[in-house]
């Protein structure tokens, strides 16, 4: 995946209409007739925002006589995840890198050993 496809869904997914939309059709495909009344948006609006999730992959569409079917591609998600995944990695490997400094630096100076009372200062 190249990095125009990881920004066109994370734009996809940044908009709270979309985002519904997407929690909507996981239950199964539905139609912008279908889909506006529980986003609370017009017919056209639910479209159009069903158009920019087609463009991101992250739907699909499919005709059924006059009604367009739209369903969930989850695949399309897949330049998030791995994005995500990539990012998780390298901070995890950063915070593990400080965690160790910091225990080094701890134990190079004593801390975190008990002071008995020959030790108080």
């Amino acid at each position: 995946m190249n990095r125009q496809d990881t920004a066109a869904v994370f734009a996809a997914l940044g908009d709270p209409v979309r985002q519904r939309l997407l929690d909507l059709l996981a239950a199964g495909p539905g139609t912008a007739s279908q889909l506006h009344p529980a986003v609370g948006v017009t017919r056209q609006a639910v479209a159009q925002q069903l158009a920019v999730l087609q463009g991101a992959g992250l739907v699909s569409r499919q005709r059924q006589g006059r009604e367009v079917l739209f369903a969930v591609v989850p695949a399309g998600l897949e330049p998030a995840r791995e994005h995500l995944d990539r990012m998780g990695a390298a901070w995890e490997g950063r915070l593990a890198a400080i965690k160790r400094a910091a225990e080094d630096d701890a134990a190079g100076r004593g801390l975190g050993q008990e002071r008995t009372q020959d030790q108080r200062p």
